[in-house]
């Protein structure tokens, strides 16, 4: 792999992640690594014409998961190469089709992206785990979740408005749901594992979002779906969630 670390961070995570990634993988394109200073986008990527973009954060590029992080990154970059439908299905038409006619506001709408994220990561990950340890993932996945569970707005007193803070009970539940339909799917944890605990309490605290339902869900994408039926898929979990 072509990989060029442009940053004053250590390299070695990187070049870790890809000689782990080149065990089973390769990509045809270079990789560029750049350094974001915005420490809310902790990873992603930028696919052109003449090479990938892993963007990551300093915060990411320095932590203790930037090698497994890196890792997932190039997973995706592997399917773009590949032409998955996951990850050349357009995000904006499938939105578009499941909310044509529809008033959704705008924090629902940019919570869509996220589902349409998830279920590009799923595929994603399906390479990722298949060559680097599932721990330290398991543990991110779990200390993610316990940290929104925490994160949840606080009930207004009587009398009171709420403040609009915190993590959103809804999008939280999702991502617990994504959480146990990857753990399933990889065979990561046993069902008394403390997440499926967070998974519940997540579940109780957004009555609109069935934590299962989602599971089931993400679960259910096929290796190899065909365009319509991904489609179809992405099209009927935004509505799901939305409307």
């Amino acid at each position: 792999m072509d990989l060029r670390v442009l940053g004053d961070v250590p390299p070695d995570p990187f070049l870790g992640a890809a000689d782990l990634f080149e065990t089973e993988f390769s990509l045809e394109k270079p990789v560029h690594v750049r350094i974001r200073e915005d420490p809310d986008e902790r990873t992603w990527a930028g696919h052109y014409p003449d090479k990938h973009v892993l963007n990551v954060s300093r915060r990411a590029a320095t932590s203790a998961m930037a090698r497994e992080l890196a890792v997932h990154e190039f997973s995706h970059m592997a399917r773009y190469e590949e032409e998955h439908v996951s990850h050349v299905q357009s995000t904006e038409e499938a939105l578009y089709l499941g909310l044509a006619g529809e008033r959704v506001e705008r924090r629902k709408l940019t919570q869509c992206y996220q589902i349409a994220n998830h279920m590009k990561d799923i595929y994603a990950d399906d390479i990722t785990l298949s060559v680097v340890p599932s721990d330290k993932l398991l543990g991110f996945l779990e200390s993610t979740l316990a940290a929104a569970v925490a994160d949840r707005p606080t009930p207004p007193r009587p009398g009171s408005r709420p403040t609009g803070t915190g993590a959103d009970p809804a999008i939280t539940a999702v991502n617990a749901a994504f959480a146990l339909a990857l753990i399933e799917r990889h065979d990561l944890a046993s069902p008394d594992h403390r997440i499926y605990d967070l998974a519940r309490v997540a579940d109780g605290d957004a009555p609109n979002v069935e934590v299962d339902a989602f599971k089931r869900r993400f679960g259910s994408l096929g290796p190899d779906p065909t365009a319509s039926d991904y489609r179809k898929a992405l099209v009927s979990a935004t509505r799901a969630y939305a409307i």
